[in-house]
């Protein structure tokens, strides 16, 4: 073992508080105990195993979904050290896994940045799991130790010799802590995705012991990026037109802070940004956002003025033009990051904004001195955008000038609720008026508005934005729920300061033309209104597909498995009814069944990981039919087809 390795021992886990909140209250640790929270035990174990993998000494992480829905995650790294704590009086694993506030990661000397910024990590993964083992391979032996509910079962095992290093935690979470406790491979496929294009060099893998591939075999996937993040951007945007054929990289390191950005243009006028810190995605931005937006505005319009190319631009040009169709990932390495708030998701670092900020003008300067071609291209482009820019400005009056906030009237096809707290209130798209006039009979006055939708609106993937603020429907949206486009600091944002709805909920047929309605009003949310989506205001009415009846008895089921049960418990004289629309159920029924909060079941609409939720929108609403009809190929055996 190298003088190096050792000084990686107990004597470096710092000890701040103890463990004993965690089981009383898991929202505030690890931000909610439904499924984004199960999820979220999986990144804080796989954090720790990126940790090591930051300071050098873990190239390989492996995750695996067991058939009971526990999971193993295995590293190669040196090993979490087994000696005693001198302050603890127990090993330091048993700290490790115990006490809030212990770890490593508070110790400058044992790693230079970590993603556990809080190092809540591998403990409380310990107190809301009902099981918890720990292997450790260190000293050339393996140690084990298992764990209930944060409390150890076993004392710290010896079980047998080991010539490599590295740590495996097998965990079980709590059933009676957790809504739910199955994992879903796809969520937990796409963070290991990132965190390899994030680390370049990195070997991920994500097995699922649940489901067997047509040869016997389980499912699995290997995420590994040479090129980091050029093939993040690159994956982000297959499924969009490039703009220019080359991606804008740097990986250099400034005051002591490692900085890694790539970014490209295409030819939508989406602006597609994504920061990270210490891998933690920040979501809300930050000081490395705007060092990133500043080094490129500024390079930008100095080299276009320069080099006289904005002297056919008859608009004036702003910093937002240069945004236009852009597609970037910023990510930053902080030794002692701060976040707004637990949910780490925007940095307040002041450091960061000048660091990136270098970094990128540095980076884009010479880009564009050594690629004229590409350099006016980009160009051309923002003169475009400007010009959208005043187009899509004309269009907004239109909606701003009928808006509440200066004056005006409410879509005519409203039917509003009385109440004028937010947090009461939800709205309810319907789609057509005749589900609409149903509903308005069986809404609440008090907490619960009505807006019906007339057809399909426009798909706004593929519409330039001032075709957007054109259509009826959406400028009803917009006059509805009382917001507007742009903020004070923010002119492409959302003000959602006077929201009139805190449960925005998308009711259509259950058929394949309102699930067409319903993906093109996510679409519109995502594009344009994701600050909706991202605090938790957009949801997915589900009204039920059948009504079962035998004689006095009946019921509503939502799956054929509860309509075999109803008949199975009721016998075979039960009458099924199909309900093929909203319009089909008189007032009662879609009171009882779809709008009653007592009764009704509404499915949440969140984002866990806003790149593959952009990738996969440009390609299902977008222009490529070719991406398009794979993806329905590859995925058609796992379609509910309305015969």
């Amino acid at each position: 073992m190298s003088e190096r390795e050792e000084e990686y021992s107990a004597s470096n886990i710092q000890v701040l508080e103890g463990l004993e909140a965690v089981r009383k209250r898991p929202a505030m640790y690890i931000g909610d105990i439904s499924e984004k929270g199960l999820h979220h035990l999986v990144y804080e174990v796989v954090d720790n195993s990126i940790d090591e993998a930051l300071a050098g000494y873990a190239t390989d992480i492996s995750v695996t979904i067991n058939e009971d829905n526990s999971i193993t995650v295995v590293d190669n790294g040196r090993g979490i050290p087994v000696d005693m704590h001198e302050k603890e009086h127990k090993s330091a694993l048993e700290v490790v896994l115990t006490v809030l506030h212990a770890g490593g990661k508070f110790d400058k000397g044992s790693y230079k940045v970590s993603g556990g910024l809080h190092g809540v990590g591998v403990s409380c993964v310990n107190a809301l799991s009902t099981y918890l083992r720990a292997e450790v391979r260190r000293n050339g032996k393996i140690y084990a130790q298992e764990y209930s509910c944060g409390k150890p079962t076993t004392g710290l095992m010896v079980i047998g010799e080991s010539d490599t290093t590295g740590t495996s935690v097998t965990f079980k979470p709590d059933g009676s802590i957790f809504t739910t406790t199955v994992y879903d491979y796809s969520i937990l496929a796409n963070r290991l995705r990132d965190l390899a294009f994030l680390n370049a060099g990195i070997t991920l893998h994500l097995t699922d012991l649940r489901t067997l591939t047509a040869d016997g075999k389980p499912v699995s996937e290997t995420f590994y990026s040479r090129e980091g993040l050029r093939e993040f951007v690159r994956y982000i945007d297959q499924n969009k037109e490039s703009l220019i054929n080359d991606i804008i990289d740097l990986r250099t390191e400034k005051n002591g802070i490692p900085v890694e950005v790539a970014f490209t243009y295409n030819t939508t006028s989406n602006e597609n940004v994504f920061s990270f810190v210490n891998n933690i995605n920040t979501i809300e931005g930050g000081t490395h956002l705007t060092g990133f937006r500043r080094g490129l505005t500024a390079t930008l319009k100095k080299y276009a003025e320069d080099n006289n190319l904005l002297k056919n631009a008859k608009v004036e040009i702003n910093s937002d033009d240069f945004r236009d169709g852009l597609t970037a990932v910023v990510s930053v390495k902080v030794m002692e990051p701060q976040f707004e708030g637990q949910t780490k998701t925007k940095l307040g670092n002041t450091e960061v904004m000048g660091a990136v900020q270098v970094a990128v003008s540095e980076a884009l300067r010479d880009y564009l001195e050594e690629h004229p071609r590409e350099s006016k291209t980009i160009v051309d482009k923002v003169i475009l955008a400007a010009q959208a820019r005043k187009a899509a400005a004309d269009a907004r009056q239109k909606v701003l000038r009928k808006t509440p906030l200066v004056g005006g009237g409410l879509p005519g096809k409203l039917t509003d609720c009385s109440s004028r707290t937010a947090e009461d209130c939800e709205i309810f798209l319907v789609e057509g008026d005749s589900a609409g006039g149903t509903a308005k009979q069986a809404r609440n006055n008090q907490t619960q508005a009505i807006l019906p939708l007339r057809g399909k609106i426009l798909n706004v993937e593929k519409a330039q934005e001032h075709r957007v603020f054109d259509s009826q429907e959406i400028t009803n949206l917009f006059k509805a729920l009382r917001v507007t486009p742009g903020t004070e600091e923010d002119p492409k944002a959302l003000n959602i300061s006077k929201l009139a709805y805190h449960k925005i909920i998308i009711m259509t047929d259950a058929d394949v033309d309102g699930a067409h309605i319903a993906t093109l009003l996510m679409t519109f949310f995502f594009r344009k209104m994701r600050p909706i989506i991202e605090n938790g205001y957009l949801y997915l009415a589900q009204p039920p597909l059948y009504k079962c009846t035998c004689g006095k008895v009946e019921d509503y089921c939502w799956t054929e498995q509860q309509v075999q049960a109803f008949i199975t418990k009721n016998g075979d004289r039960t009458k099924v009814q199909r309900f093929k629309g909203l319009g089909e159920m008189d007032e009662d029924e879609l009171r009882l069944t779809t709008m009653d909060p007592e009764h009704r079941i509404l499915k949440q609409v969140h984002i866990s990981d806003a790149a593959e939720a952009d990738r996969v929108f440009s390609m299902l609403m977008g222009e490529d039919v070719a991406q398009r009809r794979d993806f329905i190929e590859e995925n058609a055996t796992y379609a509910t087809i309305d015969a």
